[in-house]
């Protein structure tokens, strides 16, 4: 057999790879960016949780229905919707759910679904979920035209590009999410502060940032807490980049028996509670955090109240500050506020945010009229119709009754020109014509006559339909009024808003001072009584007074420090954690240090080289030592 002598030269193309990794990538960022990372500016939601809430709203799992089977909610999104994992479909529900993740909930849940402890949630199929009431202010309007659809994955359903939001759900509800090369952290806000903000903006469309901070002073987290530093703020809502400090509350009270307790009564937002108490319970076990005697845990569903137990003669206020420096009772919250505005990522400064919802409502309300409007005209439109009918009834029924089909009746009722002596007026209503003789009817009105029934067309009848008539000419009135006005079109917008904020607003919940954000270290350390030794070979340590004791006749005594043979105690001190040291050595140079930078040991260990605590070189020794005067 002969050797093919085909060649492929025109079936393939070269590609340098370069450009094939370039082009392939950048689709995969902007696909992971508009598709999955990033809220959009006008509804706040990413596509999961749009898809989320659109699935059940389509499968009637409305606030004021039964609840159903998270899984199956799952499998609806992710069959019809979100090709993705249904694990990461029913984290995404849960977060919608977490009343300490959402600053107004989206979601109503029953069952487990994690807690601020860091509990993870129970499986799918034991939870179950429904709208929240809340989201009936997302999707009411869906199905007015008021949205543009665009087909699933698999082109076999539709879905919304956006929800229909009444009010700035990415401002209160915040959002996070890591894209490729960019990400986004924005924080939840006061609904009540936002919606008086966006009416205060619809009010006065020059208003700067600062104007707005009297409505929104800052966030406000679902878990509470303290924001320090005004300032901060400011520069995260004027140029949507910066970070600021959440402490978790913590006060003071007296127990009957004199000692200190301290209370932690929020904790910053996104912290795991229960690794927080562990990290207090190791700090104090390490003496890195001194005089704690017992923490407990009394939380429950009324708020946080963590307690902790402080040993006699401490100072609260101490402890306090090296709870804020050791732990994550106070961390950081980054400003990143970026969001997609008409598909694009774009940093958001606090006015933009209200700017973008307001164009976005003001375009789904018009939209949401102009169908409001059609139904109206149309509906009128078969009412005068049905009103000529009346007025012609014997004729109608005559021509009816003669015709051979419905296709013939339908014909002459078209071709004959009707007397309208008391539809004038209802006529001339809606149509605005005047001097109406006759009347022609249209396919619509013929086909709707065709389908009523007779005892409809009887006095009664006409009555129905006039005071229809009227009600209708009295709603196109008010709706072509909204249209041609945008003062009265805004003042619908408002209304809508401090509707939703009478029925959902909550007092705020995060307090917002001014504090010293970075302690002195001394004022993280406990006021106490030590005794330092220091031994012959230049072994140096502290311990409490307390851990001496008189001791009484017939004692025992306790073990002392430990040396070596050749090595002995030389000097002992009694001084208080703020106490100077003065070291005075051999080459004439003077060190001063505190007494809590000494290293603490037992009573029998032996403590730290001096070399270890101050720059000595290796001829150099320490001849003598001072205490100083308290500063």
């Amino acid at each position: 057999m002969e050797k093919s002598n085909v060649k492929y030269k025109d079936s393939y193309k070269p590609i340098f790879v370069k450009n094939e990794m370039s082009s392939s990538y950048l689709s995969y960022a902007m696909s992971v960016i508009v598709s999955r990372a990033l809220p959009d500016a006008r509804d706040g939601l990413k596509p999961v949780h749009r898809r989320i809430i659109y699935a059940m709203y389509k499968g009637g799992y409305d606030w004021s229905k039964n609840f159903r089977k998270s899984a199956r909610i799952v499998g609806d999104v992710i069959g019809k919707y979100h090709p993705h994992g249904d694990q990461a479909v029913y984290d995404a529900l849960v977060r919608l759910v977490q009343e300490f993740s959402m600053s107004l909930p989206l979601l109503n849940g029953q069952g487990n679904f994690g807690s601020i402890d860091g509990d993870p949630p129970a499986a799918m199929r034991y939870t179950e979920t429904k709208l929240g009431k809340i989201s009936q202010f997302l999707t009411e309007d869906l199905e007015k035209n008021t949205v543009s659809y665009r087909n699933n994955y698999d082109e076999t359903e539709k879905e919304p590009t956006v929800l229909p939001s009444q009010f700035p759900n990415l401002l209160v509800n915040g959002a996070g999410g890591i894209a490729v090369g960019m990400a986004t952290s924005i924080p939840p806000h006061n609904l009540g502060e936002v919606i008086d903000a966006t009416n205060a903006f619809i009010d006065n469309q020059s208003i700067t940032i600062s104007q707005l901070m009297k409505f929104i002073p800052g966030p406000d987290f679902p878990t509470g807490g303290l924001i320090i530093g005004k300032d901060f703020i400011k520069q995260g809502y004027n140029k949507g980049r910066g970070s600021f400090k959440i402490r978790g509350e913590i006060e003071f009270e007296e127990k009957k028996n004199g000692r200190a307790i301290l209370i932690i009564k929020s904790i910053p937002y996104q912290i795991n509670k229960s690794v927080l108490n562990e990290k207090i319970a190791l700090l104090a076990r390490d003496k890195k955090i001194e005089g704690i005697s017992d923490i407990r845990d009394e939380s429950n569903r009324e708020g946080i109240r963590i307690v902790i137990e402080l040993r006699r003669g401490v100072e609260p206020e101490t402890v306090r500050r090296q709870l804020y420096k050791l732990t994550n009772i106070e961390s950081s919250f980054g400003f990143n506020t970026l969001a997609l505005v008409d598909n694009k990522p774009k940093i958001l400064n606090l006015k933009d945010f209200i700017h973008e919802f307001l164009k976005f409502r003001e375009e789904t309300v018009l939209k949401r009229i102009k169908f409001d409007l059609k139904k109206a005209e149309d509906r009128a439109h078969i009412l005068i119709g049905l009103a000529t009918a009346v007025e012609n009834i014997d004729q109608i029924i005559k021509i009816i009754k003669n015709s051979k089909n419905n296709q013939v009746a339908k014909k002459n009722l078209l071709e004959k020109k009707w007397k309208v002596k008391k539809s004038t007026k209802l006529i001339s209503l809606i149509e605005k014509k005047k001097n109406i003789i006759s009347y022609s009817l249209s396919e619509k009105q013929v086909s709707a006559i065709l389908e009523l029934k007779l005892q409809k067309l009887t006095a009664f009848g006409i009555s129905e339909i006039e005071n229809e008539i009227n009600s209708l000419s009295k709603l196109i009135i008010e709706l072509n009024k909204l249209i041609n006005s945008k003062k009265e079109l805004y003042k619908l917008i408002k209304n809508e808003l401090i509707n939703i904020k009478d029925k959902f607003s909550v007092p705020r919940r995060t307090k917002i001072i001014d504090a010293v954000l970075n302690y002195n270290i001394e004022e993280t350390i406990q006021k106490e009584s030590v005794v330092i030794n220091i031994t012959n070979k230049g072994y140096i340590k502290r311990s409490p007074l307390t851990s001496l004791k008189i001791q009484k006749r017939g004692g025992t005594g306790k073990t002392g420090i430990t040396t070596r043979d050749e090595d002995f105690v030389v000097q002992i001190f009694t001084a208080n954690t703020h106490t100077p040291m003065l070291f005075f050595s051999t080459e004439g140079l003077v060190y001063k240090i505190k007494a809590y930078k000494i290293q603490e040991g037992t009573a029998a260990s032996k403590g730290k080289s001096i070399f270890n605590l101050l720059p000595l070189k290796n001829h150099q020794s320490i001849s003598s030592i001072m205490p100083l005067p308290e500063d």
